[in-house]
């Protein structure tokens, strides 16, 4: 890889990361100011609405937009064929919606679904025009031109939302959040990108990136339904109000796993894919990832979880608490979050998407039977049997790579357990120091620092590679 190239990627890299980070930071802020004024079971209504939109964009957006992407060679007679198929697409699915609403409303007895799900369920066809664009961005490495896109229109629908919910807007406010987001990100990005394919349909064309599209569709497909099942039961099984507030105590965690997630995948993948032929080299690059990730993310979920009390009632208000429980049990979750990741990637990087398939499978499996026990309890044994799964799936993750690189699980649970020792004593302590010094901003900020100094105090102490590695970069540069 010359220079030119190697700058290249890293630049875009900079602009995809910093495209995640921005466009999530805004709306994490925009969805701080609209929980103060809006009721829980508001966010429970527009949630339920969201995962069904959100499962028929992955009809629309995935597959035919990401075969664009690997396809060595597409000419404007390719983009234009996928354009106008998921243009079509969409208005078909937009028709389900729209006829389908009354039953889905009818299963969670809230009438306001149908007027809710009819009228925000028009996002999925500028999404099908915008996964057209986010293709054109990916082949010519245009991520700047992304971020700005994406950053202007969280910014100006958020905004929207905002006022519209001083207004007493209320549900609506949240509605055309989406709405204006989706429509902003398709003028911009299409001003930005300064590309139209064209109406020219070849149907030889569209046949021959089916092969290809059609298997990461059912993938995406199938692991979308299962990651917002668990939405579905709590909204339909329990209540709106529990709904809403389970995604506000997800969304912390979320944020910070996601983006360090995305992270991990953009550089362990192809770093691992180019040492394929090497098992101890891929082995090394594992063990790397799952220290320095559990390193970084086993301090934020301890400490996430330990001032969840004060956090919650600081930003989104007093009737946000019962949030709380939802928030620690989701640190509990996603804190193993970098094992799962970096174990797939080594899969991946040495071919093995027969063991990857299998693994799904066990999961999904797993999931249903630990959802199907759980139901029969009340929302937080159902949560907490959740983010017990996510542990056991972490591990199911790691199993192949004990046979085939010999990283097995014990050394895999040490290198972990390194990271997740010091950081539940931290996670105690200022759990501990939050009930002496009471809520408020000056106490959350005490809580913070002090668990920064007590993670960096034990991690010198025990000499953890991690660190000294993390001091060495920042002292070099």
């Amino acid at each position: 890889m010359n220079n030119k190239n190697r700058s290249e990627i890293s630049t875009s890299l900079f602009w995809k990361i910093l495209e995640n980070g921005g466009s999530q930071g805004v709306q994490f802020i925009v969805s701080v100011l609209l929980a103060r004024l809006l009721s829980p079971s508001e966010y429970g209504t527009v949630a339920i609405v969201l995962i069904f939109t959100t499962i028929a964009n992955v009809l629309v957006q995935n597959g035919f937009a990401s075969a664009l992407i690997q396809k060595f060679k597409a000419d404007d007679l390719d983009f234009s064929s996928v354009l106008i198929f998921n243009v079509l697409l969409s208005l078909a699915i937009y028709m389900l919606l729209f006829i389908g609403s009354p039953f889905i409303a009818d299963i969670y007895k809230n009438p306001e679904l149908i007027t809710i799900l009819r009228v925000m369920g028009i996002i999925i066809l500028p999404g099908s025009i915008i996964s057209i664009e986010n293709s054109y961005v990916a082949r010519n490495m245009k991520f700047k031109t992304l971020f700005i896109a994406t950053f202007l229109s969280s910014v100006i629908s958020g905004s929207v939302s905002v006022i519209m919910a001083f207004e007493g807007a209320k549900v609506w406010a949240l509605v055309f959040q989406q709405i204006v987001y989706y429509f902003t990100l398709l003028i911009i990005l299409g001003i930005g990108i300064k590309y139209f394919p064209g109406l020219k349909f070849d149907f030889e064309r569209l046949k021959t990136m089916f092969a290809y599209g059609s298997k990461l569709l059912a993938a995406s497909l199938i692991d979308t339904i299962f990651t917002n099942i668990h939405g579905l039961v709590i909204g339909k099984a329990y209540s709106e109000d529990m709904l809403g507030s389970f995604n506000r105590g997800e969304q912390f965690p979320k944020l910070v796993v996601s983006n360090l997630s995305s992270a991990i995948q953009s550089v362990l993948l192809p770093a691992m894919s180019k040492k394929q032929e090497s098992k101890e080299d891929v082995r090394l690059l594992l063990k790397s990832s799952v220290r320095l990730s559990t390193f970084v993310v086993a301090p934020m979920m301890c400490g996430l979880a330990a001032v969840s009390n004060n956090l919650i009632l600081l930003l989104l208000g007093e009737k946000w608490r019962i949030a709380i429980p939802f928030l620690q049990m989701m640190c509990f979750s996603y804190v193993f979050w970098p094992i799962h990741v970096s174990n797939l990637e080594a899969l991946n990087a040495m071919g093995r998407s027969d063991i990857f398939l299998k693994l799904e499978i066990i999961k999904k499996l797993l999931g249903i039977i630990i959802l199907l026990i759980g139901i029969r309890y009340n929302v937080f044994i159902f949560v907490g049997l959740k983010a017990f799964s996510d542990l056991i799936c972490a591990y199911i993750n790691a199993a192949p790579n004990g046979r085939l690189l010999g990283y097995t699980l014990r050394e895999q649970s040490m290198d972990a357990l390194n990271n997740f020792i010091p950081a539940i004593f931290m996670g105690v302590c200022i759990y501990i120091a939050g009930g002496y010094i009471g809520t408020g901003v000056i106490s959350l900020l005490v809580q913070i620092v002090l668990g920064v100094i007590i993670y960096i105090a034990l991690a010198f102490v025990m000499k953890n590679e991690n660190f000294k590695m993390i001091v060495s970069k920042v002292m070099n540069k």
